[in-house]
């Protein structure tokens, strides 16, 4: 099996576009509808990393990320937030919550792949 890869967007079609590319690379991928479902998953599934939106119902991805953090069992599970919300405010949430890569919304399916790859390969952090 390959690395397990954790979609978290609301978006039906933005997860299987999402889905649909990862799979083809090699990558086993799971989803979720949001935050909450989120943290359900990565507890059930134990994903390798995770592609999470921020603007979502039941529980946003920022809060999402928080959680994740806060958990030593999560602490440094790669997180790469993907969401339309780029400004310079949106993106220091970002960062400050614990992103690991923060990408903007359209992004270029190569430039997710080598995201995944990229945090997938680095050394754990601390």
């Amino acid at each position: 099996m390959g690395t397990r890869v954790l979609v978290v967007d609301d978006n039906a079609e933005t997860v299987r576009v999402i889905s649909d590319v990862l799979s083809r690379e090699g990558f086993s991928v799971i989803s979720a509808s949001n935050g909450k479902e989120c943290l359900s998953k990565v507890e059930a599934e134990h994903p390798d990393v995770i592609i999470l939106d921020v603007m979502m119902p039941v529980m946003n991805g920022l809060k999402a990320l928080r959680a994740l953090r806060e958990n030593p069992k999560t602490r440094t599970l790669p997180v790469i937030v993907l969401t339309v919300r780029d400004h310079q405010g949106d993106v220091l949430a970002g960062w400050m919550a614990g992103a690991d890569l923060y990408i903007g919304k359209p992004c270029r399916v190569e430039e997710l792949v080598a995201a995944v790859k990229r945090v997938t390969t680095a050394p754990a952090r601390a």
